[in-house]
This record gives structure tokens, C-alpha cells and sequence, in this order.
């Protein structure tokens, strides 16, 4: 047991000084993936993460059939969140063409250079929230399940791409495998509405009768 804990304890001061190095030297170096950062997560179960941050943006208005990804986009060099929010909204604007009214953050984004700041509102926040405002911003959190289905089914947890386009292309191929399956999703159910209707529209009545 002794040899465990000494063992895990190497590793952990090794995980810190990889960190460390990261924050004033750039990326690790590695032999298959360069380009890979040490991400500290500040998290227990786990501190820190080996990748590319990615920033997804989805949005807030409760729907059937979920939450669609407007934006994503891979964020190399690991920069502060707050600094990648003015772009992340300029970028979603020209993909959709239409202004965005209101953006809901985790406060992640604190200090962020968003060109409207009296339109952010980040998680835990109480100045100005009321209403409408504070009813979307309980919705905030829906997107760690998005990100989470990314991960699992779009292949957002490991990337096998190759080099910082690899990363690009990864982040938004993700985006796109995500609502594509929304959009099958409900093309399934119209499927089975329609060879229902056909189906009611081609038997008999008294066939319908005797069954039921």
C-alpha cells in the first residue's frame, strides 16, 4: 500500500511539473501529438486533461427534439476562457446570421471581452437576472450534456486527426455528427407517423374494429 500511495504521489508531482512547464514554456512535447496541451481541469476526479479546449455553442430555447450546436471551434495555446467569448459570438453571428441576444456562461468566462457585457450572464450570477433571463439561465447547464454526447458519440474525446487542422476539422466534424442525429432522430419519428397515417388510410374500418 505504501508503494501505491508513493507511486501515485510520483505521478501527481510529475502531472504538476508537466503543467507547470506548459504554463511557461507552451505545449509538452510528445512523439505522436506535438500539439497537445496539459489542460488543469481543477477537478478531483480528474485535474488535468491532455488535448485541445474546444468551445461549443448551442442554443438556450427548450426544444423537443434538443439543443442544435450553432458554433464550434478548437482552441489551441489553451487560452483564458474569457478571451475566446468576443470571437466565439462574432463567429456564431455570421454562421447564423441573426444577432445574438443573449449569451449564458459558466464562470469560466469572468472578465471576458464580450462586445455587449450587459448581455452575458454567467452562472451563480444575481445582479439582473429576473424573469425570462433567469429561467434560460438555469438552462445553461443542458449544454454539459451536449458536450458530453459529443464526446462519447462524435469522437470529441479522442481525436484521430492528426496536427492542429486535425483538431479543426475534429471539433466541427463532432458539431455536425451531433445534429445530424437530431435531425434522424426526428425524421424517424415523422416515418413512423406517416406509415401510420398510411397504414390507418389503406385497412379497412372493420378491420380496425375487430381488432381493437
Amino acid at each position: 500500500k505504501s508503494a501505491d500511495r508513493s507511486s501515485a504521489n510520483a505521478a501527481g508531482s510529475s502531472l504538476r511539473r508537466l503543467a507547470s512547464r506548459h504554463w511557461r514554456d507552451g505545449p509538452p512535447p510528445t512523439w505522436h501529438a506535438p500539439e497537445t496541451e496539459c489542460i488543469g481541469k481543477e477537478k478531483a476526479r480528474t485535474p488535468y486533461e491532455f488535448g485541445v479546449k474546444v468551445s461549443p455553442a448551442t442554443t438556450n430555447k427548450r426544444r423537443k427534439g434538443g439543443k442544435f450546436i450553432l458554433h464550434a471551434k478548437a482552441l489551441p495555446g489553451n487560452p483564458y476562457d474569457g478571451h475566446t467569448l468576443k470571437e466565439v459570438i462574432e463567429e456564431t453571428e455570421a454562421l447564423t446570421g441573426r444577432e445574438i441576444e443573449r449569451a449564458y456562461v459558466d464562470e469560466g468566462y469572468r472578465g471576458h471581452d464580450a462586445p455587449n457585457p450587459h448581455r452575458v450572464f454567467k452562472s451563480g450570477q444575481k445582479r439582473g437576472v429576473h424573469g425570462q433571463i433567469k429561467k434560460e439561465l438555469r438552462r445553461r447547464s443542458a449544454i454539459e450534456a451536449v458536450i458530453g454526447h459529443c464526446k462519447t458519440d462524435g469522437h470529441l474525446d479522442r481525436n484521430f486527426l492528426k496536427g492542429r487542422d486535425g483538431d479543426q476539422i475534429n471539433a466541427v466534424m463532432s458539431a455536425v455528427g451531433y445534429n445530424l442525429r437530431l435531425i434522424l432522430k426526428w425524421l424517424r419519428k415523422l416515418l413512423r407517423k406517416i406509415i401510420a397515417a398510411i397504414w390507418a388510410a389503406i385497412t379497412p374500418r372493420s378491420v380496425l374494429k375487430q381488432a381493437y
